[in-house]
């Protein structure tokens, strides 16, 4: 009897719970990283990389080029105080000297490539955005760099003094201004690389 009322109330242990470095090392936990690190090492090296020179085509490329060209001409006579200064400059411009005068020399040439920019170009749906952006940054670029002849024109133009002082030094900031949006532009468009000048940039985002 005695025996009997011993395994009556013997109480039962509880399994003991598994080790927590045994459930890490289960198959199923060692083999699943590996596995998507080698997946993703695989889809990655698939994936062609694109430069931005081969995604633009090179007559998009040069359209963008020519239609730069039309400010930097238009902004050469407010180089004229800065050429005298510095003849270095004078001689950087000078292969273009006869061009610019060609380009003068005929009848509304500037309105004509004006207009023949904006409609032929920026308004024309067949080409791509790239060429009808750059066009139309060129255009408004234009636009602006006419603002100061339109200025001299309502309040004319000193022949000395501080007025003259100001005016010359207005035309140094235009001129080296456009300069450095051809030079940026152009460079940016042989590479095949969208240039965004400040102000002209939205300017031109708008109107498309």
């Amino acid at each position: 009897m005695a025996t009997l009322s011993l395994l009556r109330f013997t109480p039962l242990l509880p399994k003991p719970a598994p080790k927590p470095h045994l459930l890490l090392s289960t198959p199923s936990s060692t083999v699943q990283f590996p596995l998507r690190s080698q997946t993703t090492a695989r889809i990655s090296s698939r994936r062609p990389t694109i430069s931005a020179s081969a995604a633009v085509p090179a007559t998009d490329r040069l359209i963008s080029v020519l239609a730069y060209s039309l400010p930097f001409l238009n902004s050469l006579h407010y180089g004229r105080f800065l050429f005298a200064r510095v003849p270095i400059a004078a001689a950087a411009v000078g292969p273009l000297l006869p061009l610019v005068a060609a380009y003068r020399t005929l009848p509304y040439a500037g309105f004509v490539a004006f207009f023949a920019l904006y409609l032929g170009v920026v308004r024309n749906p067949s080409f791509g955005r790239f060429v009808r952006f750059n066009s139309m940054q060129a255009v408004v670029l234009d636009v602006l760099l006419a603002l100061p002849v339109l200025l001299q024109r309502v309040f004319g133009v000193p022949a000395r003094g501080l007025g003259f002082k100001v005016l010359e030094i207005g035309y140094d900031a235009v001129f080296v201004f456009a300069a450095v949006c051809f030079v940026y532009s152009v460079v940016s468009c042989v590479l095949g690389r969208t240039p965004y000048l400040p102000i002209v940039a939205t300017a031109a985002d708008r109107q498309l």
